[in-house]
């Protein structure tokens, strides 16, 4: 069986399965928001930190008028000190897109920023649905659709329930039974690689 870069279209989320036992990404949910020949991006949403955003935009002199108790999330192991904003402009009364913002396709009113300037006008009227991810998850040409055809990602529809749960311990779970997979039914693997526990 073969599988083309056209056949994997972002976003998407990919639902990591039992055999992944790095750390980083067991249990993972992640939000492919890139995907060409030349590789792939995507962010882990359901990885909360006990870094409150409002703490980190305060080092950054930038005041953050949202939830106080609003975590930083861990977005993938590759540049863990840069940040990422996702966050949702369909929502009247919020933030607007910034000049630095880029639209996601395929997911209307949401958008990704980097920029400090659109930052500190989100964190003044922050919009309910916001994360602010550090670091994200890539994959060289050719690794992810490698990853997938040995079925270590399941891939499903993005949906706001997943990508914003405020409950993102049971995510895994929840995005899982959304397309029709009881966890309970997939193997236990042993840690270091060893094969599904009988």
């Amino acid at each position: 069986m073969t599988a083309s870069h056209a056949e994997l279209s972002a976003p998407l989320v990919l639902l990591a399965m039992p055999q992944i036992q790095d750390p980083f990404f067991h249990r993972s949910v992640i939000l492919l928001v890139h995907h060409d020949a030349e590789g792939s991006l995507g962010f882990i949403v359901n990885r909360r930190t006990g870094s409150p955003v409002r703490e980190m935009l305060k080092e950054m002199g930038i005041e953050w008028k949202g939830k106080p108790d609003l975590a930083v999330y861990f977005g993938g192991p590759v540049h863990p000190h840069l940040g990422t904003v996702l966050y949702d402009v369909s929502v009247a009364g919020t933030a607007d897109a910034g000049p630095g913002d880029s639209i996601i396709p395929g997911l209307p009113g949401l958008r990704l920023t980097r920029s400090i300037t659109d930052l500190t006008q989100i964190a003044a009227r922050p919009p309910d649905l916001f994360r602010l991810f550090l670091g994200y998850a890539g994959w060289g040409p050719g690794q992810l659709l490698q990853e997938i055809l040995r079925n270590d990602w399941l891939t499903a529809p993005p949906r706001q329930e997943i990508l914003f749960s405020p409950e993102p311990d049971g995510v895994w779970t929840h995005a899982l039974g959304a397309v029709g997979v009881n966890p309970d039914a997939l193997p236990t693997w042993a840690p270091g690689g060893q094969g599904p526990v009988a």
